[in-house]
């Protein structure tokens, strides 16, 4: 489990990324909510993205969760920093593979496309892969880095 969970939104996101922080609180995890927390306030999803990678910046061992409307800008806008590796995930088990091949320590969420409970399989299985570092993956990670 990482040590940190750094969470934010847009507008769009709200109830959504609420719904998260609540089921990860009850299963004990530490959960940064990063916001927004008012649907009816327009927030663009850089904004909230560079939230997250900003806080992950000064821990290397955090996980953040960047949600919008459909999870692609917010990929985007976070795989603009060196320090981050974000996918856009709709099924669990792209997650766990996401990990533990490319050590991915951002998820993006879609808040139209995803039902709520799936999006938290998906959450679950970020936090829980471990990622295979073995030698090729670590070189590829360096590359992109």
């Amino acid at each position: 489990m990482s040590n940190n969970i750094y969470i934010s939104a847009d507008h769009r996101g709200v109830g959504l990324k609420l719904y998260l922080i609540e089921m990860l609180n009850a299963a004990g995890h530490k959960v940064v909510n990063l916001g927004t927390d008012d649907p009816k306030t327009m927030v663009d999803f850089p904004e909230i993205t560079k939230r997250v990678t900003d806080a992950m910046l000064n821990d290397p061992d955090g996980r953040g969760i960047v949600i919008c409307g459909f999870g692609g800008g917010a990929q985007i806008a976070a795989n603009r920093f060196r320090h981050i590796r974000a996918t856009r995930c709709e099924r669990p088990e792209q997650a766990r593979e996401d990990r533990f091949h490319d050590d991915i320590n951002v998820l993006a969420l879609s808040s139209e496309e995803i039902d709520p409970e799936i999006a938290m399989l998906c959450v679950q299985e970020f936090l829980d892969a471990p990622f295979d570092a073995i030698e090729r993956r670590i070189r590829r990670i360096k590359e992109i880095s």
